[in-house]
This record gives structure tokens, sequence and C-alpha cells, in this order.
């Protein structure tokens, strides 16, 4: 493996796509209230990318040097994992790949807020540096959340409200009550997708002490969550599109739930975990396909 395809690799473009599925449905919703900012959502589509790909580079690293990453592992060999990259390169990495965040970062809140509101740049910008820690300490350092259940918030949180909430904020700079549905439902949509490859790796990740919600609950219990998890979604996009769509056509993106459905089945009947690796492309996937039909269909709307 080149050292190019090395850094490909620990970049996981495979989970590009579900990080940016908030910040579409974010601009979905500013464009129904007229407010779409198209520099805006293209500065937030670059820093949500960079601040994913930093993700991963802490991921590969906090994993690789614990050890968790290891020959049970059935997901994809890592960078440090295979020697392609080691500990010191990928934590240059990391701080390259902070610093490019903070400039994305801070070119987006300048082009939200200029010079005329000060205390929604601030925010903003210590909304960022929270982002890039809980990117990093999802695996790194000793007081690492994903190791200790903690995940699937995190990335409810970042992921469906901060993402949706988040982007449409910027470009509308009011709160929107409705907001929570949308945001509720992208945020769950990308935990099933952190709890599927958290099913697939049980065994390893007990094996290493890495306390996932799968770990704790157990192979059922964590097939029962993984069902409420995509279920509360269509919920909750639901309930947002009956009070808040204003054309049937806007209810094309709800086309991206049927893989999903499907998908259940496979949830529900399996008893290899290596069986659920390409379950997690499907699931990332369908997020962003609801995502971006929620954003095109709004502008044939308007």
């Amino acid at each position: 493996m080149t050292k190019v395809s090395a850094w490909i690799s620990a970049a996981r473009p495979r989970t590009l796509p579900l990080s940016v599925a908030g910040i579409m449905v974010g601009a979905a919703t500013a464009a129904l209230e007229n407010s779409y900012n198209n520099l805006i959502f293209w500065l937030a589509i670059f820093t949500t990318l960079v601040l994913q790909i930093l993700s991963n580079f802490a991921n590969d690293y906090g994993d690789g040097v614990k050890g968790t990453d290891n020959h049970e592992r059935l997901g994809p060999q890592r960078a440090l994992q295979s020697g392609a990259l080691t500990d010191k390169i990928l934590k240059k990495g990391i701080i390259i790949t902070i610093f490019i965040c903070l400039i994305s970062a801070l070119a987006l809140i300048y082009s939200a807020f200029g010079k005329d509101d000060f205390l929604s740049s601030v925010f903003f910008f210590l909304l960022g540096l929270a982002s890039i820690a809980a990117a990093i300490k999802y695996t790194v350092g000793n007081s690492a959340y994903g190791y200790r259940g903690l995940g699937d918030l995190f990335v409810f949180i970042f992921f469906g409200l901060v993402s949706v909430i988040g982007s449409n904020y910027l470009m509308t700079k009011s709160i929107n009550f409705w907001l929570i549905f949308p945001a509720t439902s992208i945020g769950l949509l990308s935990s099933a997708v952190l709890n599927l490859n958290n099913m697939r790796d049980e065994n390893s990740d007990r094996n290493a002490h890495k306390n996932t919600l799968v770990v704790m609950l157990g192979k059922d219990k964590a097939k029962v969550y993984h069902f409420l998890l995509i279920g509360i979604a269509f919920l909750s996009l639901l309930i947002y599109a009956v009070f808040q769509f204003e054309s049937w056509i806007q209810y094309f993106s709800f086309v991206g739930f049927i893989p999903l459905f499907i998908h259940l089945k496979k949830v529900a009947s399996y008893t290899k975990p290596q069986t659920l690796d390409p379950e997690l492309k499907k699931v990332a996937l369908s997020t962003f396909a609801i995502s971006i039909l929620m954003l095109v269909t709004q502008f044939i709307v308007f």
C-alpha cells in the first residue's frame, strides 16, 4: 500500500456521505424558509468533510495504539493496524487536519455573520472547537467516550442536532422548533450506522475492553435498539413532513427509507457478525439519499 492510498484508506471515504447528511437537511429546511445561502452551504459541507476525516484519522490512531484494531476485528484493516502509517505520522496528519478544519470553520463563521454578530460568531467558534474535541476524544486518550458506551449519544448530538439545526441557523439566523424532528431523524440514522458497526465488532470490542453500547446491551437487545433507531427516525421525519412540507413532491425523500426497512430484515436474522459489514454502506447511503432528496425536492418546489 502506497502512502497516498494509506491516507485515503485512513480517511475512510465511505463514511463521508453520511457526515454531510445533516448539512443537506439543514440547507433544505433553510430553503423552506427562503433563506438558503450557497456559499454557506458549500463551506459547511467542506468543514464537515474535514471534520469527519479528522475523526477517522483519530479513530484509526486511538484504536490502533490501544490494540483494539487487531486480528479479531472483522471490518477493513486500518492504516495503523496494517503498518501502512506509523503512529507518529498519523498524529502529524491529525494536527494538520485540525488546522485545516479551524481555517474552514472561521471562513464559514465569517461568511454567515461577518463583523456584525459577535456573539453568534463566538458561539459557533466554540461549537467548532467542541466538534473537533469530540472527533478526537471518541477513541483517543484514557477517557475516550467511545470506550464507555457514549458514542451513540455524541453521534446523535453532532451528526443530528448540531449539524441540522446549526447549518440552518447559519443561513436563517433563527431557530425553528420544527427542526428538532428532522435533526432527530438524521441523528438517529447516523447512530444506527455506528450501532451496526459496533454489532459487527461486538466480540473484538469486548475482548479489547471497548465497552460500546452493543457490548453493554448484548446482541439481542442491540437488535431491538437498532429497530427503534430507524423506526423513530422515520416517524420523526414524517411528523416534520406532515406539518412543514408544502408539496407531495417533497415526500419523495421518504424513498430512502425503503432500503432501510429491507435492511432491518437482515439485521433481525443475522447470525454471523461479518455479514453486517455490507449493511453499513446501505444505511449510510440511504441516509445520504434521504438528505439529498430533501434538498433537491425543496428546490423543485420553490
